[in-house]
């Protein structure tokens, strides 16, 4: 049997084939949030599989997930049966948390969240155990999987929308580092994979076909969006864990950034001189700006 040779056709040329992440995105161009458009969304994942990798436990892979709008008809739904009301669309915000199997720290965590939001003039509204399925995972994700939690919080009346959605990055901010104070010996166990009033991300360390299997919600029909961004991810110059998944708040990225030492440098020597007219005072609380051991991506 012959190997048949893979020859430029085209706009395909084999010079630029790479082992990199399997990056997609779907939106619906009139803006129409849909289920469906999710499911197509999973299966672009599914289909980018290839584009992944796994080590020893075949079953967990170097981590996938979705990023998607905020999907209110089901948050309506979930915090009636828990009992407190949201606000309308664009009114409140939602943190996708990732929390320390450990009950003292979790809470200890989940205190320091709660101090942050009041102290930066929002108000809680409650909490929510997202719906998981362990497994769905392979051995070696569920050794330290996080427990999942999405805190919600209401914007103040003060604030417009593109101001409360700049006070998330501050409280997200603040959080980590409080965190980090409380818990010298810092893990991957606590981390905020989102904190937004427009978007969410479902992710964590395991392959795609797994997404809708562990995340309940990714089934539920009233989980609606107008875009999916999903990422398959092939780790190169980080190990593999729940953090480091894709998509991340804003973006997924599919190759490295060979100059990430020079980068990480030049940043720490601004930070004591950054200054925005938008965010004010506020602009202090953003230090670090670049979380230390996180991958060139994040």
């Amino acid at each position: 049997m012959s190997k048949r040779s893979i020859s430029r056709e085209g706009l395909y040329d084999p010079a630029y084939e790479h082992d990199a992440c399997g990056i997609g995105f779907l939106c619906n161009i009139d803006g129409r949030r849909s289920h469906e458009l999710v499911e197509n969304g999973l299966k672009v994942l599914v289909n980018l599989t290839h584009r992944g990798a796994c080590g020893c436990d075949p079953e967990t892979g170097d981590g996938c997930g979705v990023l998607i709008q905020m999907p209110h008809r089901l948050f309506v739904a979930e915090a009636k049966a828990l009992g407190f009301a949201l606000p309308e669309r664009d009114g409140y915000a939602v943190g996708m948390v990732f929390l320390p199997q450990d009950a003292t720290q979790r809470r200890r965590c989940e205190e320091i969240i709660e101090m942050a939001i009041a102290d930066e003039g929002q108000q809680l509204l409650g909490w929510r155990d997202v719906p998981c399925d362990s497994s769905a995972l392979g051995w070696l994700a569920r050794e330290n999987e996080p427990v999942i939690r999405q805190v919600f919080l209401a914007r103040a009346d003060t604030l417009e929308v593109e101001a409360f959605e700049r006070k998330c990055l501050v409280i997200r901010k603040v959080v980590e580092n409080r965190v980090r104070r409380a818990f010298p010996v810092f893990t991957d166990e606590f981390y905020i994979a989102s904190l937004s009033a427009r978007t969410l991300v479902y992710k964590g360390l395991m392959l795609p076909e797994a997404m809708d299997r562990y995340f309940a919600d990714l089934k539920n029909p009233l989980l609606e969006s107008a875009i999916a961004l999903v990422h398959q991810r092939y780790s190169t110059n980080t190990l593999p864990s729940w953090p480091l998944a894709q998509p991340f708040r804003f973006l997924c990225h599919n190759g490295e950034i060979n100059t990430l030492r020079g980068n990480l440098n030049m940043l720490d020597s601004r930070e004591k001189v950054f200054h925005s007219p938008l965010f004010g005072d506020d602009i202090g609380k953003l230090a670090p700006v670049a979380a230390k051991g996180g991958s060139d991506s994040m």
